[in-house]
């Protein structure tokens, strides 16, 4: 019957308002955090959302500064959904919903303004930081941008960067890697997203089978501050104000978890 009518079996647990794989319409999938994994980025983690599982390494490197903002450094995220993830994808250049995925994190990163670009500048018109954001989904089950959203932050939180200054004399950078302080994040945005179903039921975290059968989706992307950082709802069934309304006091209770979940992971790898 899942095989042959999937909505109509879906249907039928939403009427109990549950899921097929036991969760409430607001339960999130179990989430966890690993920070520091990957021993050749200057930054790195992997968050699981359920299934989903998504890597995030975060790669610094020097570069002059663009001359029409000669005091700001760069961020630049890329996300990929390699064939391995899912049979949904296939090799070769990213597509669509990879680029889509990674146009909505460099907004997210922006709007949120969770990393000011001119902390990055090292010095004015010469040097600043580049940072290469690789965010690779290892295994797809719906729910990408949540799973994005987390492992960045977490990835940020985590890298380290070597005290560089430029020698007077010879006009060169030294770098001290011996030196090293942690990047300045000054806002934590959190990503919920919901599927709708049939125009009007909303459930949260959305597996790739739940994503298919819905009608739309939405993500809210919110920061510690209860501010909200973004909306994307890429068409689909139109959403009421109150629905919305809804979906961000959501959106808020959810930012709480995974903050807590950051700051308890960090605190556990921090040497006492």
């Amino acid at each position: 019957f899942r095989t042959v009518e999937p909505l109509e079996y879906y249907r039928r647990f939403l009427k109990e308002n549950c899921r097929p794989d036991g969760r409430e319409l607001g339960e999130f999938r179990a989430t966890t955090v690993n920070i520091g994994s990957i021993t050749t980025a200057d930054g790195s983690a992997l968050v699981k959302l359920g299934n989903t599982t998504v890597i995030c390494g975060v790669k610094a490197e020097l570069a002059a500064p663009a001359a029409d903002s000669a005091n700001k450094g760069y961020i630049v995220p890329n996300v990929e959904l390699p064939s391995l993830c899912s049979e949904k994808f296939r090799s070769g250049p990213p597509g669509e919903e990879a680029q889509a995925a990674s146009q909505f994190i460099a907004d997210v990163i922006e709007n949120s303004q969770m990393i000011v670009k001119e902390d990055l500048c090292i010095a004015n018109g010469k040097l600043a930081w580049v940072l290469y954001c690789d965010i690779i989904c290892l295994d797809y089950d719906g729910n990408l941008l949540d799973a994005s959203v987390f492992a960045l932050l977490a990835a940020l939180k985590n890298v380290q960067l070597p005290s560089v200054v430029i020698n007077e004399e010879t006009g060169l950078s030294e770098v001290n890697l011996k030196q090293k302080t942690p990047l300045i994040i000054r806002k934590h945005p959190v990503a919920t997203s919901f599927a709708i179903f049939d125009d009007t039921l909303l459930i949260v975290d959305p597996t790739a089978e739940e994503e298919d059968l819905a009608t739309g989706t939405v993500t809210i992307v919110t920061d510690e501050e209860g501010r909200l950082c973004s909306v994307h709802k890429p068409g689909g069934s139109p959403l009421t104000g109150a629905k919305l309304q809804d979906c961000i006091t959501r959106a808020i209770t959810r930012h709480k978890e995974v903050k807590k979940l950051i700051d308890k992971v960090i605190k556990s790898i921090t040497p006492k």
